[in-house]
């Protein structure tokens, strides 16, 4: 995983010029951008797509970059592909991965709009890249910025289970030596899981759900540094409540990783939200119509300390996400 630092992110943006039509710009933290046309709030989020299952590759092409639209409350409408790969790219692998993004769009009633395809000398492996585009009104807009001192931190999928599940799908048979045939078979089924679209639009929709964030890149430490900076709130969450699976604990003991690795291990399709106490009933009954188990594992604080409670003891949480995810889809303990 190669995200840039936040400091240099932030040089990365500086040359941007503002600009009104723009209500939210490319920032820290905010997976989708915001900006109006006519009396309407169009949201854009755009994504890569590369070293993933080949089998699922269109799939999570067209969900990856939905899942963060939905988490701003908007319901994707219209995108456009780009499809890249090493001169050696044969057509038909090109034509096999449209095939699979054209029906993961299909299932989400979403329009292709435009598209490039094309092989380079300069790529190693097949890539992508969608840009999602979809409307909301203002007043139902989420926003990583948005999250209130006292809401609950809601956690709405395994930690890890991303990284577990393209484990077992990419290294079958060291995956069959580490959790068994029967969960290795199991894992394999679980791609699905890689998007939030249906329970973020869901979760969308009730009045004290105030802002989300996907625990991709980084995963939970990442997601939760970001969601405490963009809404200028600190937060305190308890070790021993996160939902980390059985095959989570088993990479983490063959590829030695510390527990803080193991927060930082990529995510996708794992929500994060700020929930007002109030509308905790509601939530854990939306995410149980759509077989998800609601954890609520800490809550958002008004001064700004973020900590971890681990054992009856508080720590400082972690500040930057050293995410496992490339090492262990290497396969190389």
């Amino acid at each position: 995983m190669g995200k840039l630092s936040s400091e240099e992110l932030k040089k990365l943006l500086e040359c941007i010029k503002p600009d009104p039509r723009v209500v939210v710009p490319p920032q820290l933290g905010f997976d989708a951008g915001v900006h109006r046309l006519g009396d309407k709030y169009v949201v854009v989020a755009t994504d890569p797509c590369i070293g993933v299952p080949e089998e699922w590759f269109g799939w999570l092409l067209i969900h990856y970059a939905a899942s963060d639209l939905s988490l701003f409350g908007a319901k994707p409408e219209f995108c456009t592909i780009t499809l890249m790969g090493p001169r050696s790219t044969k057509a038909q692998t090109f034509q096999k991965i449209m095939r699979q993004t054209c029906n993961a769009a299909n299932e989400l009633n979403v329009a292709i709009v435009r598209g490039h395809t094309g092989t380079y000398d300069g790529i190693s492996e097949l890539a992508g890249v969608c840009t999602i585009y979809g409307t909301v009104e203002r007043e139902k807009l989420k926003t990583p910025a948005m999250a209130k001192a006292g809401d609950l931190i809601l956690c709405t999928k395994p930690i890890g289970l991303e990284t577990a599940v393209n484990f077992a799908l990419t290294h079958k048979a060291k995956a069959q030596k580490l959790f068994g045939e029967k969960q290795t078979e199991e894992l394999t089924k679980q791609v699905h899981l890689q998007s939030c679209v249906k329970e973020a639009l869901q979760l969308a929709k009730l009045g004290g759900v105030h802002a989300m964030h996907d625990a991709t890149e980084g995963g939970f430490t990442s997601a939760m540094n970001e969601l405490s900076e963009a809404s200028k709130l600190g937060f305190q969450v308890e070790f021993e409540k996160l939902p980390i699976q059985l095959q989570v604990r088993i990479l983490q003991q063959a590829f030695g990783l510390s527990d803080e690795q193991v927060l930082a291990m990529s995510s996708t399709g794992t929500i994060l939200a700020a929930v007002n106490p109030k509308a905790k009933k509601g939530v854990e009954e939306t995410l149980r119509r759509n077989g998800l188990e609601s954890s609520f594992i800490g809550e958002f604080t008004k001064n700004k300390k973020r900590v971890l409670t681990k054992e009856g003891k508080e720590t400082v949480f972690p500040e930057a996400a050293q995410d496992p995810y490339s090492r262990i889809l290497s396969g190389k303990a």
